[in-house]
C-alpha cells in the first residue's frame, strides 16, 4: 500500500462503560495533534470503545477530524446526568450497586423491566449518525477501516462489524451489558450481546491490513498495587483480568509474529507491528463504569487528553533518543 512513506496506524479501543469517556480524551488528543508521519488507517473497539472509535471515525471518513472531535465531546456531554431526574437516577444505580455488592439486592433481568434505557440510547445513537451515509463513505478507496466486536449470544462466536454495515443495532449489540440491557438482533446477523465477551478490543483482523503501529487505549488495568481481599476489591480485579484476557493473547500473537519475521521464517507480506499502550492506569472499580457525574466524565476527558499529548511527544522524541517526563496523575476522588 502506497501511504506517502507515512506509518500505518491502527487504534484499538477497549470497552469499559463511564471509563470510556478516558478514551474520548485520548481520541481528541490524537486527531488534534496527529503527527504528520502517521496514516490513521483504522479505528477498532468494543462496547464504549466502540463508540468512541465510530466517533473519531466518523470524522476521519469524512477527511475531517475536527468534526470526529466535536462529536466525542459533544457525545459525552449527552451521555452525563446533567438534569436533576438524570441526577437521582444516577446517584440511585450506583447506590443499587454497592448494596449488590454486598448481596442485599434480589437479581433483576433486564426483560423484567421497560426497555427505557435502550430505547433512550439507540435514539441518542441516531443524532449523533448520519449510519446510511456512512456506510456509503467506508467504501471509498482508501477510507480508514472501522471494525466493532460483539458476541453472538446462541453461537457464542466473535463477530466483527466493518463500517459496510454500520448501523445503530451493531453499536448496541457491542455495548449490550447482559445485566442491564436486553441482548440486540443484528438484522441477518443474530443476536448479541456487549463485544466485552469477544474481542475487548479486536486486535486480530488488524495483522492483514498492513500497520506498521498499533496503539491500544487500555482501560482495564494490567497490574494491581495488591492483593484483593475485599468482595468489592476481588469482583474489580476478576473484571480487569477477564476484560483484559482476549487483548493478552492477541497481543502476544503479535509478539511471536514479530519474532518470527525478524528471523526470517515468516511470508514477507507481513508487517513488524510496533505496540503501544495508551492506558488510564487508575484502579476506579468496577461500579464506577456505570457512573455519569459530569465531573467525573470530564475529568476522565481531560486526563485522556493529557495522556494522548504525552504518548505523542514521547513517540516524537524517540526517534531522537530524547526523555519526555510522564504527565501528573491525580488521584479520582
Amino acid at each position: 500500500m502506497d501511504d506517502g512513506g507515512r506509518k500505518r496506524v491502527a487504534i484499538a479501543c477497549q470497552g469499559g462503560g463511564s471509563h470510556t469517556a478516558f478514551t474520548a480524551g485520548v481520541l481528541q488528543g490524537v486527531l488534534r495533534q496527529l503527527p504528520g508521519d502517521v496514516n490513521l488507517a483504522a479505528l477498532t473497539g468494543t462496547s464504549g470503545g466502540a463508540i468512541c472509535a465510530a466517533l473519531a471515525w466518523d470524522g476521519l471518513v469524512r477527511g475531517n477530524p475536527q468534526q470526529g472531535i466535536d462529536k466525542l465531546e459533544r457525545f459525552w456531554r449527552a451521555t452525563a446526568a446533567s438534569d436533576p431526574l438524570d441526577k437521582l437516577v444516577n446517584s440511585a444505580l450506583m447506590t443499587m450497586q454497592g448494596l449488590r455488592d454486598l448481596m442485599v439486592l434480589p437479581e433483576v433481568s433486564p426483560y423484567q423491566l421497560p426497555p427505557w434505557g435502550e430505547d433512550r440510547f439507540r435514539a441518542m445513537l441516531a443524532d449523533f449518525f448520519d449510519f446510511e451515509e456512512l456506510r456509503l463513505l467506508a467504501r471509498a478507496p482508501g477510507a480508514p477501516l472501522l471494525r466493532i466486536g460483539a458476541v453472538e449470544v446462541l453461537s457464542g462466536h466473535f463477530e466483527l462489524f466493518g463500517g459496510e454495515e454500520f448501523c445503530v443495532e451493531v453499536l448496541l449489540a457491542s455495548a449490550a451489558i447482559p445485566e442491564l440491557f436486553r441482548a440486540v438482533a443484528v438484522p441477518g446477523r443474530g443476536v448479541y450481546w456487549d463485544g466485552l465477551f469477544s474481542q475487548n478490543p479486536p486486535i486480530d483482523d488488524l495483522i492483514d491490513r498492513q500497520i506498521d503501529e498499533l496503539w491500544i487505549v487500555q482501560i482495564n488495568s494490567s497490574t494491581c498495587a495488591g492483593v484483593p481481599t475485599e468482595t468489592h476489591e476481588i469482583l474489580d480485579r476478576r473484571n480487569a483480568l477477564s476484560g483484559n484476557l482476549s487483548m493478552e493473547q492477541e497481543l502476544s500473537f503479535i509478539e511471536r509474529l514479530n519474532r518470527a519475521i525478524a528471523e526470517g521464517k515468516i511470508d514477507s507480506r507481513y508487517r513488524p507491528i510496533k505496540v503501544s499502550r495508551i492506558s488510564l492506569d487508575r484502579e476506579l472499580g468496577y461500579r464506577s463504569k456505570l457512573d455519569r457525574r459530569p465531573e467525573f466524565l470530564d475529568e476522565l476527558r481531560e486526563f485522556g487528553n493529557t495522556k494522548a499529548r504525552w504518548f505523542l511527544r514521547e513517540r516524537e522524541a524517540a526517534s531522537v533518543g530524547a526523555f519526555v517526563a510522564p504527565p501528573e496523575v491525580r488521584a479520582t476522588p
